[in-house]
């Protein structure tokens, strides 16, 4: 088997609604040569029905990593899922993250040694991420603006995410203030960077785990590209139950070491000492 050029790692947990879109989102991508690696935090028999089902409806490959649920640690999983990868290039995101058709090109284009890309989500409200249909999703009508606010989607400035084009996008890009930090849901770089940073602190659970990680690289010399007005992807809405006051105060103790400590390693990443 060849090995595929770019590996998408999507994270996921009981979730198979959100999934199903997510992944019908991947097979309308005008960049074919990927493989998609599913990071899954536990869930239940039906993700895996999902999946199955997936497997024989796309043209891409699947590939489906699975740990016991034992609450969220979705910092470990995804150092599970980078080393299923098997290209050279990961993009992450999540599985409430659909992707624009050319979303996994723009990253694939934007790529660049010394350096990973980073890019935003656009935030749609629950009725809207719930009446998505498939048809909406291969025929890329719920990217558009217009078909959004037929929907009920409000006037507001983010709405450039989707309808800034070429030298406009680009222009968006350089003047955004937001910081070109490593996201989650929308983020690439190489997978031998990210090894020798040793992958996400499974310390973490949930907030700014992924922040953490893009820290590291930058300690360890890498810059960073910001693309969220060209690479677009739709975060459908849901309740976030696993926030804690609790692993948001470790985490940020955990990011204020990285940095006043300089680090570029995590003891408690891919490889345990």
């Amino acid at each position: 088997m060849q090995k595929p050029e770019i590996s998408v790692i999507i994270s996921t947990y009981n979730s198979e609604e959100w999934l199903e879109k997510v992944l019908w989102s991947y097979e309308t991508q005008t960049f074919k040569d990927f493989e998609m690696v599913v990071a899954d935090d536990g869930s239940k028999q039906p993700t895996f029905d999902l999946i199955e089902k997936m497997k024989s409806l796309v043209s891409y490959s699947i590939i489906h990593v699975w740990h016991e649920d034992n609450g969220f640690q979705k910092s470990q999983i995804l150092n599970k899922a980078i080393l299923a990868c098997n290209a050279d290039y990961i993009l992450m995101s999540d599985g409430d993250c659909m992707a624009r058709k050319d979303y996994v090109e723009v990253h694939i284009n934007e790529r660049e040694e010394g350096y990973f890309l980073s890019g935003g989500y656009f935030m749609l409200p629950m009725h809207i991420s719930k009446l998505i249909t498939k048809d909406d999703i291969i025929s890329q009508r719920c990217f558009n603006v217009k078909w959004l606010k037929s929907h009920g989607l409000k006037s507001s400035f983010k709405n450039n995410k989707l309808t800034a084009k070429g030298l406009t996008s680009q222009f968006l890009n350089t003047v955004t203030p937001t910081n070109a930090s490593w996201n989650g849901h929308n983020a690439s770089g190489w997978k031998k960077d990210i090894m020798a940073i040793n992958g996400f602190d499974e310390r973490m659970q949930y907030g700014g785990q992924d922040r953490e990680l893009g820290e590291r690289l930058f300690n360890y010399g890498l810059k960073s590209k910001q693309i969220r007005y060209s690479a677009v992807c739709l975060h459908l809405d849901h309740p976030r139950g696993y926030k804690t006051k609790e692993s948001i105060d470790k985490n940020l103790a955990i990011r204020a070491t990285t940095k006043k400590e300089n680090r570029k390693w995590t003891e408690f990443g891919i490889k345990k000492d």
